[in-house]
């Protein structure tokens, strides 16, 4: 079956009109939602809350300690929620003095955490800094370990942990304000 000149002709238009009509959706279109592809996405928050719970300090050796804050985390979503110590996650300090974010201290979990959805769970993290442990029945020891507390979080607000991986964002609020309050009376 041969196609006419005409038939030829008619579906060579037919098509640079469907070529014209996809390159002008392509043009007009995706400038817009280039836009939004291009807009970083917000951190997701899941309605997940912090509460201070405590703090501790742990000997690692003579010269290191650690110090734990401990949380209570409440999921009042329908979601759960997983955090693991793995590079995706950043745990940033926010600074009283300007609003801003540090990275200055090593922050990290303690332990991986799992908060399943409308539940409860415990979560911790870690500030390994050198200091030399106290001896034993040394009388300064009380107020050498609030010192220690005091200089790691005297201008720290609240920290922030940010999961790279799920995009998800959990704001560990400050309660330490009477630690730095009895290092301070104690001078």
């Amino acid at each position: 079956m041969e196609v006419s000149r005409k038939g030829k002709l008619l579906a060579a238009s037919l098509a640079g009109t469907v070529l014209l009509l996809l390159m002008g959706i392509t043009v007009l279109v995706p400038p817009r939602l280039r836009q939004h592809r291009d807009r970083p996405e917000p951190w997701n928050q899941d309605r997940v809350e912090a509460t201070y719970v405590g703090s501790q300090i742990k000997e690692i050796d003579k010269t290191h300690s650690s110090l734990v804050l401990s949380y209570d985390l409440k999921n009042s979503s329908d979601l759960d929620y997983r955090l693991t110590d793995r590079s995706s996650v950043l745990i940033l300090s926010r600074l009283k003095s300007d609003g801003s974010f540090s990275q200055e201290q090593p922050f990290r979990l303690s332990y991986p955490v799992f908060v399943p959805a409308r539940e409860r769970a415990h979560l911790a993290i870690e500030i390994e800094q050198p200091f030399a442990w106290p001896a034993e029945g040394d009388p300064a020891v009380a107020s050498k370990l609030r010192e220690f507390v005091r200089r790691r979080l005297g201008d720290i607000e609240e920290f922030v942990v940010f999961d790279e991986a799920s995009h998800r964002q959990l704001t560990l609020p400050s309660g330490w304000q009477q630690l730095q309050d009895e290092a301070q009376a104690s001078y």
